[in-house]
């Protein structure tokens, strides 16, 4: 019992999380941008925190999957599975193409090629607004209920109710995230991050490992990207914004690297936070700057490395790196 409990803890955290929300929140849409997120998060560790590379292309699969599942209900009156369906493929292959260019390239270059392809999409979405509805965006995205072979199985028009729904597949996607971070898989792309040189001598195919990673990003995000467009109603043009690729970034950060867990910590602080400092100043992004700016310099492993030193400090548990539980 307690090897499963050990081997599942980050799951059953995760879980804890989605029961917490509605019993301490009041906004359903609150608790729902806030998983919704951290999705978004995840995907971003997956590619900073385990391979290594600082994308800023997290936006492009953000607004595609928001447009795929605006277009899919709007315009193609598709069901609600097929609609995000077509989110995640859009998100899954926009990464295959921004990954196949980009991983040929390190370091800054590497910044600068996702950066001029979130440029590029943003230009894009911009100019076509017979498809993305330009400035104004994709407006009156419904939240029709959720079906199986023509039978309603569950409405999703309450907040609280489309919690529910996301909440379920937030719990699938954070499992599947884990059961990846712990598999050989997993393991090649922390060797990747580590020592690229010595992971490629070894006879990994580096660029390989890295593609499969943009891919399974895009996938998550977009997905992300899909349910905050039926959690809004609509699809911005800021989804594909390089503000929100930052924004995701930023969040990933602040929860900390390496851990799945604490995507989850780096969204809910980010968003519950900037959602209490907007009520007190109309200038709260100054506030939420200087925030970031203490936490970049006295917590520079994130919210869940906080959490591990302070634990550690209290003599309850070892010190051990953070992400070492992901090598073992």
């Amino acid at each position: 019992m307690m090897e499963m409990l050990k081997r599942y803890r980050f799951w059953l955290l995760a879980l804890g999380v989605t029961l917490v929300l509605p019993l301490t929140m009041r906004s359903g849409t609150l608790a729902t941008e806030v998983l919704v997120y951290a999705m978004a998060v995840m995907a971003c560790n997956l590619l900073l925190g385990y391979t290594g590379l600082l994308s800023f292309g997290q936006g492009i699969f953000f607004g595609l999957g928001s447009y795929g599942l605006g277009i899919s209900l709007t315009r193609l009156a598709l069901p609600l599975p097929l609609g995000l369906g077509l989110a995640i493929v859009l998100g899954a292959a926009a990464a295959a193409l921004v990954g196949w260019f980009a991983i040929r390239q390190r370091g800054t270059y590497f910044v600068m090629l996702t950066l001029a392809f979130a440029q590029m999409f943003y230009f894009l979405a911009y100019t076509t607004p017979e498809l993305t509805g330009g400035d104004n965006g994709l407006l009156d995205i419904p939240r029709p209920p959720l079906s199986l072979f023509g039978g309603s199985l569950a409405s999703l028009a309450g907040p609280w109710q489309f919690y529910a729904f996301v909440a379920v597949l937030f719990l699938l996607v954070f499992f599947l995230v884990l059961r990846v971070t712990e598999s050989v898989f997993g393991r090649t792309l922390l060797a990747i991050r580590n020592n690229e040189e010595r992971a490629q001598a070894v006879g990994y195919n580096v660029r390989h490992f890295k593609l499969l990673a943009f891919v399974l990003s895009g996938a998550i995000t977009g997905l992300a990207g899909a349910l905050h467009a039926m959690l809004m109603g609509i699809a911005p043009l800021t989804n594909i914004d390089y503000h929100t690729s930052e924004m995701i970034l930023i969040m990933t950060v602040i929860g900390g690297t390496g851990n799945a867990f604490a995507s989850v910590l780096g969204a809910a602080f980010y968003v519950l936070l900037s959602d209490w400092l907007s009520t007190l100043w109309p200038r709260w992004l100054m506030l939420l700057g200087f925030l970031l700016i203490a936490v970049s310099l006295f917590i520079p492993r994130g919210l869940w490395g906080l959490g591990e030193m302070l634990w550690r400090k209290a003599g309850r548990a070892p010190a051990q790196p953070l992400g070492q539980e992901e090598q073992a």
